[in-house]
């Protein structure tokens, strides 16, 4: 199992860094290094300072121009950084000019996710899908590791694989992957059991971006106590909880949350909690309406549900945080916002959101507001199935 190692600070002051690539307008990249920065703030950092560069295409050597990467240096220097972190994956000789460069401990977008993986995982279960995906991460790039892991001395990026694990031969780390995955496999023939043993009731998987409110309507549609926190991926670990709504039940699942460039390596260390959403009979896609990117979330879930062949399920579309939602009129006469004071959840329901989502509904998880229509949606959605399961059903 992963050992978390001890950190050398409270917190870590991290340097955020990232591209404009061509087709892309300098909105989305703002938004793009805003979401790095609660990542950052997630895995326990404090981002300091951004720096971003427009760019055909990353530098094959070191990612950003030789000048960016400059003055990047010499603000690491002057404000005693402890970390830089990149928005892109970097390969193993990107990662090792950098860190040559820069002389200080260097991350990307996938370690730090997998950092904040193995910070939540709870369960024996989630720590070796974690501790996998860890390895995997690792095995290109363990030339690198050699020097890097010298001089870390713990801190975001080091939850995982101690020193002693690292400074082996790839040969032992395959074998501990190969390992790994069949210690996994077991678990997921355990888990297809527990399924199959939860017979033919209905099943309702939670789907959405990270932090959007899965947990929180959990807790209020179950009336457990999941645990909900306004940071990216709060729960890791699959849970399922038995609904009963009008005297009608089904099995209601939280799942991991998506996220844009979503690692290959945790989706495939975590098939076996995704396969709660290709084994559901009926989505719900959560969408923070508050986001000011939600369509561009809404569309990522969409394309990672394509890809784990679950996208012709039938599906509830639920827009969350409506008291937090900010409207912004789009009469070229009219360039006054509106926001949650003055537009109404009738307003909301005559948007292009409802009338580009078959089944929709507006709610705020939080204050619990019109969490009845929710329900009543979902019961008819249960129903429906329930009856073709039970034909001779009272329900």
């Amino acid at each position: 199992m992963p050992q978390n190692l001890i950190t050398a600070k409270e917190t870590e002051k991290a340097v955020l860094v990232g591209i404009i690539t061509a087709g892309q307008n300098d909105d989305e990249a703002v938004e793009y290094l805003k979401e790095l920065a609660f990542l950052t703030e997630t895995a326990g950092g404090v981002p300091v300072k951004q720096f971003m560069q427009r760019m055909d295409a990353p530098h094959p050597a070191t990612f950003v121009g030789s000048g960016k990467l400059n003055e990047i240096r010499e603000y690491v220097k002057e404000n005693d950084i402890d970390l830089v972190i990149f928005d892109d994956d970097l390969s193993p000789s990107q990662l090792r000019n950098i860190e040559r460069s820069l002389e200080s401990k260097i991350l990307d977008r996938t370690n730090l996710i997998l950092d904040i993986f193995a910070k939540r995982a709870q369960t024996s279960y989630a720590k070796t899908q974690v501790e996998l995906a860890q390895y995997q991460y690792l095995l290109p790039r363990l030339t690198r590791m050699w020097t890097h892991l010298e001089r870390q001395q713990g801190g975001i990026g080091s939850r995982g694989p101690g020193e002693s694990e690292i400074e082996t031969d790839r040969r032992i780390i395959r074998e501990k992957i190969a390992l790994l995955k069949e210690h996994l496999k077991k678990i997921d023939q355990q888990m297809v059991i527990q399924r199959k043993n939860r017979g033919n009731i209905v099943r309702v998987a939670l789907v959405g971006y990270t932090n959007v409110g899965k947990s929180t309507l959990m807790n209020l549609l179950s009336k457990s106590e999941v645990f909900a926190e306004d940071k990216l991926f709060a729960t890791l670990d699959t849970t399922v909880r038995k609904v009963v709504i009008n005297s009608l039940p089904f099995l209601l699942t939280d799942t991991v949350g998506f996220i844009r460039k979503l690692p290959h390596h945790l989706v495939e260390s975590f098939k076996s909690t995704l396969d709660e959403v290709r084994e559901a009979d009926i989505l719900v896609h959560i969408v923070d309406i508050s986001h000011p990117r939600f369509e561009e979330q809404m569309v990522i879930v969409s394309q990672t549900l394509h890809e784990l062949q679950a996208h012709d399920k039938p599906t509830v579309v639920v827009f969350n945080k409506i008291d937090k939602y900010q409207y912004v009129q789009k009469d070229d006469d009219d360039l006054t916002p509106k926001t949650e004071e003055n537009i109404s959840l009738e307003e909301l329901e005559h948007t292009w959101m409802a009338r580009n989502n078959q089944l929709n509904v507006f709610i705020s998880a939080k204050q619990r507001n019109n969490i009845e229509q929710l329900k009543n949606i979902l019961c008819q959605e249960v129903r429906k199935i329930h009856i073709q399961r039970y034909p001779y059903s009272d329900l």
